[in-house]
């Protein structure tokens, strides 16, 4: 399942999801900001910032993202948009 965006701006090179809850770990949801700071899709071509909450008492409340799970989504980003970019091209 893909989170849904909120904004992206592709000429500017950014995409803003929406809070995100991931199915095995419903006590918690994620926002990402994106930006694309290079068109060559290289590690360091992408900045993830994120938020975090996670559910106490029926409120959320805001918890650090760990740097871990930044980096794996920066990851996991890139992958998946050299996935797109190849699709493109040969299709």
């Amino acid at each position: 399942s893909f989170m849904p965006l909120v904004q992206t701006d592709s000429a500017g090179g950014v995409i803003v999801t929406d809070w995100y809850v991931n199915p095995q770990s419903p006590g918690e949801r994620v926002k990402l900001t994106i930006s694309i700071l290079d068109q060559d899709l290289r590690a360091d071509a992408l900045r993830v910032a994120g938020s975090r909450e996670v559910s106490q008492n029926g409120q959320w409340v805001a918890a650090p993202l760990r740097a871990a799970t930044v980096q794996k989504l920066e990851a996991v980003i890139l992958t998946k948009a050299r996935d797109l970019r190849r699709s493109s091209i040969t299709g």
